[in-house]
């Protein structure tokens, strides 16, 4: 633990499992006093159907250092944002940092399906989560967060905008998602700049998150077994990566630099200094392009974590 952001108040829409999970707990690793939010409580799990909970992710947030607090939210639902927003208010007269991390689309995606194939009531959900949560969210947080100067907005997405500008992500509803939550972060750093606050996208690379170790059938202490599915998997990172990147960005005084931009875990590990876990630091987006997309190239990380 460090206390580079002790007696800030951040708020992770999104802290369920994955990156919301890692940079809730990194942020508590900093001090903060973090409000973690999502649908699946100890009572009641979402349509993801995941065992994970926001509870188990405030209590990872009060050991690392921080202080945890889960607070049950629907964000495609204002007046549980609203509320939400008012008991930080009321509890803390302040908000540093907004984490925009909801997603819980994947169970609606199909990866093969055009867009005149796809589950059109499924694809428009896949949007709603993944865009109207965000904008919703940010509508009701931003007006606390620039009280004070200085404040953060991290939208987090999947894919570099040099990367997404030039690839087409998977299918049609993933694609339009994760361009607009990197979009956000441009138009919000032009509305946030007046009020000395920053909006920057973060994007990890290949997540080791709670789900993908499943899908695998493997743990975090065996993760490479599952290279043998999947050799390029020797790229993937811990959600603590994404989560020590967006702790870097939250205690920079030099902030603003990153205004409107979209960088990734990687990029911000060469800038910051901090490591994964186990003291690498994988460049996942330099490797997707020049190996992982490389037709007949053998995977291999050296020189890439």
């Amino acid at each position: 633990m460090n206390d580079a952001l002790k007696g800030k108040i951040a708020l992770v829409a999104g802290a369920t499992r994955g990156a919301g999970r890692g940079i809730a707990v990194e942020l508590g690793a900093a001090g903060a006093t973090v409000y973690v939010t999502g649908r699946t409580t100890r009572e009641r799990r979402s349509e993801m159907d995941r065992p994970e909970t926001i509870e188990e992710t405030a209590e990872l947030v009060t050991a690392a250092g921080g202080e945890g607090i889960a607070v049950p939210c629907d964000h495609l639902d204002r007046e549980q944002v609203r509320a939400l927003v008012e008991r930080i208010d009321r509890e803390q007269g302040r908000l540093d940092v907004l984490v925009n991390d909801i997603w819980g689309g994947d169970h609606l995606a199909s990866w093969t399906d055009k867009v005149w194939e796809h589950d059109l009531d499924k694809g428009l959900r896949l949007l709603r989560l993944a865009v109207d949560t965000h904008i919703i969210t940010s509508h009701y947080a931003i007006p606390l967060l620039i009280r004070n100067p200085g404040g953060l907005v991290v939208e987090v997405t999947d894919g570099t905008d040099e990367y997404n500008r030039d690839h087409y992500r998977i299918s049609f509803f993933y694609d339009l998602a994760k361009i607009s939550v990197n979009r956000m972060a441009f138009a919000l750093g032009k509305e946030l700049a007046e009020h000395k606050a920053t909006a920057v996208a973060v994007t990890p690379g290949w997540l080791r998150s709670e789900f993908m170790l499943d899908t695998y059938g493997v743990t975090e202490a065996n993760w490479r077994d599952a290279c043998k599915e999947n050799p390029h998997f020797i790229i993937s990172e811990t959600p603590a990566f994404i989560g020590r990147a967006v702790a870097a960005l939250a205690a920079d005084p030099d902030v603003a630099r990153w205004n409107g931009q979209v960088t990734s875990s990687g990029d911000l590990a060469k800038v910051y200094g901090f490591t994964d876990v186990d003291g690498s630091r994988p460049d996942a987006w330099r490797y997707i392009v020049e190996v992982q997309d490389v037709p007949g190239k053998p995977a291999d990380a050296t020189g890439y974590r």
